[in-house]
């Protein structure tokens, strides 16, 4: 699950997602291992953040099982089983707080993902041959 967490997080990054956090919600919940949280400034952000992830994962392989909320953009869920995607607006991600309502979880690091997905990748990138 820590792959698809590290894809996702990267994801996010890419598409400067606001807020990223990652709660390990494995000790306090039975229906998933992490929480995903991060924020859009715009519907048409939190779509392109929605979209990036989903193909970014896609592509790896993963489909999401269930998504709520694309149509509105206000607070898009994507659904990997393990893995559920919170991308809020800004007003939305205020008003439900999951950081709050979620706050016995442990909070991951999310430099420590974004650098350890880095790594990772590097040496695919460094091993492609060079157009002439």
């Amino acid at each position: 699950m820590k792959e698809v967490l590290k894809i996702a997080v990267k994801a996010l990054d890419d598409k400067k997602a606001i807020d990223v956090v990652v709660m390990d919600i494995s000790a306090v919940a039975s229906f998933a291992d992490y929480f995903l949280l991060c924020s859009g400034d715009s519907s048409r952000q939190i779509h392109a953040i929605a979209d990036e992830v989903a193909a970014k994962l896609a592509a790896q392989g993963y489909r999401s099982a269930h998504v709520e909320g694309y149509t509105n953009a206000e607070w898009i869920l994507l659904d990997y089983g393990d893995l559920v995607i919170h991308i809020f607006s800004k007003k939305a991600r205020a008003y439900y707080d999951l950081e709050r309502l979620w706050r016995d979880a442990k909070t991951l690091d999310v430099a420590q993902l974004i650098e350890a997905e880095q790594q990772e990748s590097a040496p695919a990138r460094r091993t492609r041959k060079r157009k002439s």
